[in-house]
């Protein structure tokens, strides 16, 4: 609760009025039983009185009818407060939560995506979608529930002592049996509840990269095995929620037995005050409503202990989400780069994943305006890995990369990302027309610039075939387009941005064979004047490039124009010809 408080604060009036409403509410519901005493004691003493052959004795009807008018107005009273005080606690709390899922979605924006590498989509999935769900269901179950425990408990523990002082004591003792009972099983419940949580976010994790691998696990018959795995570790959810819920469920009946044996107590020794006449039969009946009104409130505090226990477990989850170390701060005083040129320069560069798994070391590269930059090598080179430092997805141990003189360090992060242009090997694209898609790079496109941008693509003509043609929507997963008119799409977004230097990584990868040589066309026409940087495994398509980088464990081992490589009979014309030799 105290890391919630400042989610809550800015809505604290809303509150606090439901507070005062549930203070009222308590005041209602312990007025009652002292009225409907009054009654049974006025009808004991008449019926008594009748019994007797009391001279006028009689039913006292109008005194009957005037409680019972009070009655009805503390019921409806009651009832008014309990619905404005869930009122004014939705409010404040739907609010709370609106601001929390924003604090996390803007926390996602500011993590470094190692954060994310070592994450399960699910997982980070979960903790947004289902924790804070959790959150939001326990407090607006719980909360005003405890609230209003916690003061009718306390008006009935007064009026019991108004009652009776030595029945009272004799019924308090509920209290300290209770809650030692709560705080043992608690104490043994709360880590089983956080397995659940955690048992939860491994389920969603793998549901989320199954599906994705859907038609993969159908092309290769895994479809029993994912199964079974599936059943293994949701028997793993069923497992920790039935620990934990069995465990937890154990207090209520406990509770209960223990209410049960002070309530005999309480009547038997009541009984006895009522027959030496210290208390009435009408302050006996509201002594045992009251007993119960102990006993209700523990019982509901009992019932919602699970969906407490999952909201604290979901907050810790949440709020380690929130407490993450953010990107290294941008500098106070960041440069920027008037005139760009796109010269870019890697300076005695090193850089692991982990400090003990130095990938890149003292890596030096000298890359001219305009220049197309192809780099190939095995996988695990270090290919990618020199584009995610370029782009500062992760900043480099030692050295430096300076654009046009200025390290890459020295600028904001948005500033040097707007240089960029990045078509990725896998694509990206979201629910929305083709035309938002491919404006997605420059918001100030308009249609024509669209429509330019897709024929240099080479991907107007697919866009003009579709029934809505550029107003086509894509779904969600872009699966009513293949996948090599997607990564044409993301080329023509890329385009459109207009950016200085341009990022292809696999860029062609699910192209056919004609549009390639189409796209290598384009690209040649688009990358005049700007600098670029090429990832490819197919080296038949990088024989134009001005340098060529032949990376092997994380160093570049051979630089030069394809046919200078050729002619050194290295590195590069191995990988080269072991193209051909995988095809024999």
């Amino acid at each position: 609760m105290k890391k919630l408080y400042p989610y809550i604060k800015p809505y604290l009036k809303f509150f606090i009025a439901s507070i005062l409403l549930l203070i009222i509410y308590a005041g209602f519901l312990a007025a009652a039983p002292m009225v409907e005493g009054l009654i049974t004691t006025r009808l004991k003493d008449d019926v008594s009185n009748i019994a007797n052959n009391v001279l006028g004795a009689a039913i006292s009807f109008s005194y009957i009818l005037r409680i019972l008018k009070i009655l009805l107005v503390i019921y409806i009273g009651n009832i008014t407060c309990n619905f404005l005080s869930q009122y004014f606690l939705t409010i404040g709390l739907q609010n709370s939560m609106r601001d929390l899922r924003n604090e996390v979605q803007k926390k996602i924006t500011r993590l470094p995506i190692r954060y994310f590498d070592k994450r399960t989509v699910g997982d980070i999935l979960s903790i947004i979608s289902n924790d804070i769900d959790t959150i939001s269901n326990a407090l607006q179950q719980s909360l005003s529930r405890i609230l209003s425990a916690i003061l009718s408990v306390t008006l009935a523990v007064i009026l019991m002592f108004y009652i009776n002082p030595i029945m009272a004591v004799m019924a308090v003792l509920i209290l300290p049996g209770s809650a030692f009972i709560m705080r043992f099983i608690m104490k043994r419940s709360s880590l089983m509840f956080r397995n659940q949580q955690r048992a939860l976010g491994t389920l969603n994790g793998y549901i989320q990269e199954r599906y994705t691998g859907l038609t993969e696990i159908k092309l290769y018959g895994k479809q029993e095995e994912s199964i079974e795995q599936f059943k293994k570790i949701n028997n793993n959810l069923c497992e920790n929620g039935f620990k934990a819920q069995f465990i937890s469920g154990l207090m209520s009946p406990l509770i209960s037995f223990i209410t049960y044996i002070a309530m005999v107590a309480v009547i038997f020794v009541g009984t006895t005050f009522v027959i030496s006449g210290t208390i009435t039969v009408g302050q006996l009946q509201a002594f045992v409503r009251y007993m119960w009104q102990l006993n209700e409130p523990l019982e509901q505090v009992t019932q919602l202990s699970s969906s407490i226990q999952s909201a604290i477990a979901a907050s810790g989850r949440v709020f380690d989400f929130l407490e993450a170390e953010d990107e290294v701060p941008e500098i106070a005083n960041p440069l920027s780069i008037e005139d760009l040129k796109g010269n870019v320069t890697f300076e005695n560069v090193s850089f692991g994943y982990t400090k003990d798994n130095i990938l890149i070391e003292d890596l030096n590269l000298d890359v001219k305006s305009g220049q197309m930059v192809a780099i190939v090598g095995p996988t695990g080179a270090g290919k990618t890995t020199l584009i995610n430092l370029l782009m500062r997805f992760y900043d480099v141990n030692s050295g430096g990369i300076k654009v046009d003189g200025v390290n890459i360090k020295d600028m904001k992060r948005d500033d040097l990302r707007s240089i960029f242009g990045m078509v990725l090997q896998d694509t990206w694209l979201f629910n929305g027309s083709i035309a938002d898609n491919i404006k997605y790079g420059n918001d100030t496109a308009t249609r024509e610039d669209i429509i330019n941008a897709a024929k240099i693509a080479n991907v107007n003509h697919f866009i003009k075939t579709q029934p809505d043609g550029y107003d086509m929507v894509l779904n969600e997963e872009s699966s009513n387009i293949s996948a090599g008119e997607k990564q044409l799409l993301t080329i023509a977004r890329a385009f459109l941005a207009d950016p200085a230097i341009l990022i292809l990584d696999e860029a062609t990868s699910s192209v056919d064979t004609r549009l390639e040589s189409m796209l290598q066309t384009a690209m040649k026409n688009i990358m005049k004047g700007r600098t670029s940087f090429v990832i490819a495994h197919r080296l038949s398509t990088i024989r134009n490039a001005d340098l060529i980088l032949v990376m092997n464990n994380g160093a570049i081992v051979e630089q030069g124009t394809h046919d200078e490589l050729m002619m050194k009979k290295g590195f590069y014309e191995n990988l080269y010809m072991s193209q051909f030799q995988k095809l024999a």
